[in-house]
C-alpha cells in the first residue's frame, strides 16, 4: 500500500528525479526524469507516515535516526530538490494545522517573561571545543565569511569578513571596543591588534569563555583583551567608542529588540559607532523551523529588517549604512559542510553516528535558507550623531587596504591544543 508520503511526494516532485525505496525493497520513480538525481531508501514504514504527517520536524529527525538513508545525492540535495518543486497548494492539511498550531505556540511563548538565554546558548555553543575545530578556519569563526573577491579559501574570507568590520567600525587606537557576544576570541584579538584598541568582549558560553581566554593569553593580548561571562542586559560599564556584534543578535529574540538598543545606547559614547552584523530573513516568520528549535538553536528567532528598524529609531539611534549579504553565507555553510563531513568519524567518536546526521542536516538546511528562501546578511552601521562617520562608503576599501596590508605583519594563529 502507498504511503501518504509517497502520495505527497508525487504530487510535490515535477522537475527532477526521485527514487523512493521502502523497507519492503521496492523502489518507485516521481518526477521527469532528468537531473537532478536522489535517491533514498526507509529503513521502516512508520518513517515515511512520521514524515507526511510533520515535514518539517520529522524529515530532520528521522534522517538523524538513520531510518532515512540517502543512497544517491545527499540531504542537501534532497532538500533543495523538494524546496524548487514545493507550492502552497501541495501542503497536506496534517501539515497545515500543525503550522496553526506552531503559529500558536510561538505568540505564547512571546509572552511568557521566562528568558532561557544562557541555557539556550549553552545546548549549541557548550559543545566540544573539538568539534568546533573540525571545519570552522584557523580563527574558529562561526559566522558568515565574507567571499570578496569570489573564489577565496574560507580562511581567506573569513579574514576579509574581520577586515570588512573592522573598516566600517573605523576603530582608533586606544579606544574602547565593546564585542557584545565575543565567541572564540577572534574578532576582539584582531581588532586589538589591528587598531590598538581596548577590547572588552562578553559570552554566555563558558567553553568559548575558557578558549578565548586562552588564546588571548597565548598572544600575549591579556592585558589588552578581556573576555567575560556577561549577559549584555545586566552590563554595567562606561560607555565605549566602539561596540560590535556578529552572529549573537540571532539569540536576542524579538520580545528583547528594544531592551537590546536601549542597553546599547547606554554603552555607546556620544560619539561612538556600532556595527552588527545578523542574519536576517525577507519577513517576519510566524515561528521557528521546529527542528532547529528542538535540536540546534531553542529560542533562536532569524529578524526581518523591518522587526529590528523600529526599535532602533525608538531609541534615538541612527543606521548609518546598511550593508546586505545575499549568497555569502551559503558559500561559508557549503565549505563548513564539506569540512565537517570528510571528518565525520572524528565527529561521530566525539558524540555519535545520530549527532553527525544531526549537524549535516543542519549545516545543509541553513545552506539551503540562503541559496533558495531568500535569507541574507545585514550588516548595519548604527550611531547617535549623523557624522560620527563619513558620507559615503569611499573610505571602507582603504581602510581595508590598510588593513590588509598591516595583516602580513601579524604573528601567525596558533593552533589551539586540547
Amino acid at each position: 500500500m502507498a504511503s501518504s508520503l509517497r502520495k505527497l511526494l508525487r504530487k510535490i516532485i515535477r522537475k527532477g528525479t526521485l527514487d523512493v525505496t521502502g523497507q519492503d525493497g521496492r523502489t518507485e520513480r516521481m518526477g521527469d526524469g532528468q537531473a537532478p538525481f536522489i535517491a533514498m531508501r526507509f529503513t521502516d514504514d512508520e518513517a515515511e507516515e512520521a514524515i507526511a504527517r510533520d515535514a518539517q520536524l520529522k524529515l530532520g529527525e528521522v534522517y538523524m535516526e538513520g531510518r532515512l538513508v540517502i543512497e544517491t545525492g545527499d540531504i542537501y540535495g534532497l532538500l533543495t530538490l523538494i524546496k524548487e518543486n514545493t507550492l502552497v497548494t501541495d501542503l497536506n492539511f496534517s501539515m497545515l494545522w500543525r503550522g496553526i498550531l506552531r503559529i500558536a505556540e510561538a505568540r505564547l511563548r512571546g509572552l511568557m517573561p521566562i528568558n532561557r538565554n544562557k541555557h539556550n546558548v549553552a545546548h549549541h555553543y557548550d559543545l566540544s571545543a573539538k568539534l568546533f575545530d573540525l571545519f570552522l578556519d584557523d580563527d574558529w569563526q562561526y559566522s558568515c565569511a565574507y567571499f570578496n573577491p569570489p573564489g577565496i579559501s574560507l580562511e581567506e574570507a573569513q579574514m576579509a569578513k574581520k577586515r570588512h568590520i573592522a573598516a566600517k567600525l573605523r576603530p582608533e587606537e586606544g579606544q574602547r571596543v565593546l564585542e557584545i557576544g565575543s565567541g572564540w576570541g577572534g574578532m576582539a584579538m584582531y581588532l586589538a591588534e589591528m587598531a590598538g584598541v581596548d577590547m572588552t568582549g562578553i559570552t554566555l558560553s563558558e567553553e568559548q569563555l575558557k578558549v578565548s581566554r586562552m588564546r588571548a593569553q597565548k598572544r600575549g593580548l591579556a592585558d589588552k583583551v578581556r573576555f567575560e561571562l556577561q549577559d549584555y542586559r545586566t552590563m554595567k560599564a562606561k560607555p565605549f567608542d566602539r561596540i560590535v556584534s556578529v552572529g549573537m543578535f540571532e539569540h536576542v529574540g524579538p520580545a528583547n529588540y528594544n531592551r537590546f538598543f536601549r542597553k546599547v545606547k547606554e554603552l555607546m559614547s556620544d560619539d561612538g559607532v556600532m556595527i552588527l552584523h545578523s542574519i536576517g530573513q525577507p519577513y517576519p516568520a510566524l515561528y521557528n523551523n521546529p527542528f532547529f528549535e528542538k535540536y540546534i538553536f531553542p529560542g533562536g528567532y532569524i529578524p526581518a529588517l523591518s522587526e529590528v528598524m523600529p526599535f532602533i529609531e525608538k531609541n534615538g539611534l541612527l543606521v548609518a549604512d546598511c550593508e546586505i549579504l545575499p549568497m555569502h553565507y551559503a558559500h561559508t555553510l557549503r565549505h563548513w559542510r564539506e569540512r565537517f563531513m570528510a571528518r565525520k568519524e572524528e565527529a561521530a567518536k566525539l558524540y555519535d553516528e545520530n549527532f553527525v546526521r544531526m549537524w549535516e542536516f543542519y549545516l545543509a538546511g541553513s545552506e539551503m535558507a540562503f541559496s533558495h528562501e531568500d535569507f541574507f546578511i545585514f550588516q548595519l552601521q548604527i550611531t547617535k550623531k549623523r557624522m560620527s562617520v563619513p558620507d559615503n562608503r569611499d573610505y571602507i576599501p582603504g581602510r581595508e587596504a590598510a588593513l590588509k596590508e598591516k595583516e602580513a605583519t601579524r604573528p601567525p594563529l596558533e593552533k589551539v591544543e586540547f
